[in-house]
């Protein structure tokens, strides 16, 4: 029970902590969207707390952050993409974290998982911005959908920024949260589970 209590409270730690990461440095981008550190906590959700919880609390923060930074009509969409992104890089670290021995392997299983959890948020609002113009411009029909994604695809390269940001940071402070016990015990493999 304890163990559950721990975890629950991390979990809405970590939320708060993506919430505040993805509002404080933040910069508008051409696209009406923002850059930010955000992203760094969201995989880092996905780490630590597993793919379930992390995907929760991934989503939950980034949603409010959304929700406080004045970009509401982008909330939902930011809960999805985000919960996915951690829960998909959650579920590929853990998967991969045996075969982390040395420091450099969890740092390039880190990079890995980043990556293919980072790429579904590149895809997932590249997607979300295409329907919403192409809406915007009077529904989905082919001369609609083709502004659609012209005009979402302005935001890609923004978007693969936060996302190569957000690994970078993760490599940093994932170190830092290995040197509390519980933790690195949620994360790391048993020793002598490696044999």
């Amino acid at each position: 029970m304890k163990k559950n209590t721990k975890k629950m409270v991390l979990s809405a730690l970590m939320a708060a902590f993506t919430c505040i990461a993805t509002m404080v440095l933040k910069c508008p981008t051409p696209t009406f969207g923002y850059v930010h550190i955000g992203d760094g906590m969201v995989l880092l959700c996905g780490i630590v707390l597993g793919p379930a919880a992390g995907m929760l609390s991934a989503g939950i923060g980034s949603m409010f952050a959304d929700i406080f930074s004045g970009y509401l009509a982008w909330a939902p969409a930011t809960f999805v993409i985000k919960a996915l992104t951690a829960g998909v890089s959650g579920v590929l670290f853990h998967r991969l974290k045996y075969r982390m021995k040395t420091q450099r392997a969890r740092s390039a299983v880190v990079v890995v998982s980043g990556l293919v959890g980072e790429g579904i948020m590149v895809l997932g609002y590249f997607l979300y911005e295409a329907g919403i113009a192409a809406f915007a411009a009077g529904g989905f029909h082919a001369e609609t959908l083709s502004i659609g994604v012209a005009s979402a695809a302005a935001g890609v390269p923004f978007n693969m920024v936060q996302g190569i940001m957000g690994i970078i940071i993760s490599l940093l402070l994932l170190p830092v949260l290995l040197k509390i016990g519980d933790i690195r015990e949620w994360v790391l493999p048993l020793k002598h589970e490696y044999e």
